[in-house]
């Protein structure tokens, strides 16, 4: 029923500062910005998927809320947001599995710079069902014109979401056996705790445990993204430029991987760069 992720939202608190960091994050140019309904909004849409940036604007209702999820939090990692080929059938799924979707609305959004419009079917199951993590389903009508690189090496898609949990047996059920996605991964270490992998369309669901003293058992948290690019070296020389906080690169534990974390620039968002070594030609 889930085809992929359609996008993630990131809360911020200054939308012009946040444009500015993901732009030299990415090397890529937004592809969409609008305001309406109490917030701004800038959209970086990659190879894979979209980050929606949003920010309160005015003092409705709907910015409050944004206010107080932020806090003192330069950004937020707030909802995930899947792609769907067919709302109905989605929304009597969600309805089958008691994750209480809201009824199916139907959207419009339209560039401020452009003028073009998007049109498109969402709906969002009750976060109190989803461990805590807001989730939205939403089917595109049309789809979003793809950012453009603005430097080189720049990042290409997301290779995974990360989730925390202190229950893995209930996120296991969530998000395998209720939304549906494959499990292609669950193993354990002593060092790292435990490690399960969703496939969501050409990337993945993360989902972590790490027991610590004091965890919440009720809600997982979306934690962290790991974004995929083509030669990490390159990136992590052009991110130095621009004067990022990066570490060195070093193997990830998926062999044939290279990672390194940023540091600085992303709106406080965990985040992580990786590259995959090119398969072997048969």
């Amino acid at each position: 029923m889930i085809t992929g992720l359609d996008h993630i939202v990131v809360l911020v608190k200054d939308i012009g500062a946040a444009k500015a960091a993901y732009q030299t994050l990415l090397a890529r140019a937004p592809a969409w910005q609008n305001s309406g309904e109490g917030a701004d909004r800038v959209l970086f849409t990659l190879d894979n998927m979209t980050i929606e940036l949003m920010a309160p604007s005015g003092f409705t209702a709907t910015a409050d809320r944004m206010r107080a999820l932020l806090d003192d939090q330069e950004g937020v990692l707030a909802s995930l947001c899947f792609r769907v080929a067919d709302m109905g059938r989605m929304h009597r799924r969600l309805d089958r599995v008691a994750l209480k979707p809201d009824p199916i609305a139907e959207v419009e959004s339209s560039d401020d710079v452009s003028g073009a419009s998007l049109h498109w079917k969402r709906t969002r199951a009750a976060t109190e069902l989803t461990r805590g993590v807001r989730m939205f389903f939403l089917e595109l009508a049309e789809e979003r014109p793809k950012s453009v690189a603005s430097d080189f090496a720049p990042i290409d898609g997301l290779d995974h979401v990360v989730i925390t949990t202190e229950d893995s047996d209930r996120a296991a059920a969530l998000y395998g056996a209720r939304l549906g996605l494959d499990l292609a991964l669950d193993r354990s270490h002593h060092d790292w705790g435990q490690l399960m992998f969703f496939r969501c369309g050409d990337l993945i669901v993360e989902v972590v445990r790490r027991p610590v003293a004091g965890g919440d058992s009720q809600h997982d948290r979306l934690w962290g993204l790991s974004w995929r690019v083509a030669d990490i070296d390159a990136t992590r020389a052009r991110l130095i430029a621009a004067g990022l906080d990066v570490s060195e690169v070093r193997n990830g534990r998926k062999p044939g991987t290279r990672i390194m974390t940023v540091r600085s620039g992303t709106c406080g968002i965990q985040t992580v760069l990786l590259e995959r070594s090119p398969k072997p030609v048969e």
